[in-house]
């Protein structure tokens, strides 16, 4: 069986991090958390986000590409298993909502040079809630640069992910996407919600999983 790389999803303040940090103890995996509060560009993009979100993306496009390079040589070379809480393909999400057509088309040309040879996860954890729910979320983690966040953009940008995901199942038969409802499994606070998740993650890596 190829080594486990596996990476979690979803919309902003709905739990990635700390559900890839309880895989990761769990499986003994090594643990890939992006880079978000050294973005120095996210106090002005979220006051601003037509002014500042070409250098947020480039910033974000940057520093994941540096990250998934090592974990590149980490699967291939050290063969180590690795749980990332982001799927490098969440810079097109938010390119796409936030960046003018012009400004999009530079950053996809970009993005296609950047990550044409960048390992591919062989399994997706793919987590949604509603928007009250993500909400009281992100006011609950206190970062200052999201106190100015806008329910209308999360709302967008929930549905750019589910729309995302749902075509990325479809062109990616072989790649399991396991879906997990956040307003139904409260798996930072309950104990019992989070076993669930962590077993069904467990049985799908058990079933084997294969790169694409």
């Amino acid at each position: 069986m190829p080594v486990p790389f596996i990476t979690v999803e979803g919309p902003i303040g709905v739990g990635k991090t700390s559900l890839s940090k309880a895989i990761a103890e769990t499986q003994q995996f090594h643990l890939l958390q992006e880079i978000v509060d050294e973005n120095p560009f996210l106090n002005k993009f979220y006051k601003n986000i037509e002014e500042w979100s070409f250098q947020t993306e480039m910033f974000f496009l940057c520093n994941r590409y540096k990250q998934l390079s090592d974990v590149k040589t980490e699967i291939t070379i050290g063969q180590k298993s690795v749980v990332a809480d982001y799927n490098i393909f969440k810079n097109l999400i938010f390119a796409q909502r936030t960046l003018d057509s012009v400004e999009y088309k530079k950053y996809e040309e970009i993005y296609t040079i950047l990550t044409k040879d960048m390992p591919i996860p062989n399994i997706i954890v793919y987590l949604h809630a509603s928007i009250d729910t993500l909400m009281e979320r992100i006011s609950r983690r206190g970062r200052d640069f999201e106190k100015n966040m806008d329910r209308a953009y999360l709302q967008q940008l929930s549905d750019d992910y589910d729309t995302f995901i749902t075509h990325f199942e479809s062109t990616h038969p072989n790649i399991p996407v396991l879906r997990f409802n956040g307003d139904d499994l409260d798996f930072v606070n309950n104990k019992k919600d989070l076993q669930f998740i962590l077993d069904t993650v467990d049985s799908t890596i058990r079933k084997g999983v294969s790169f694409n």
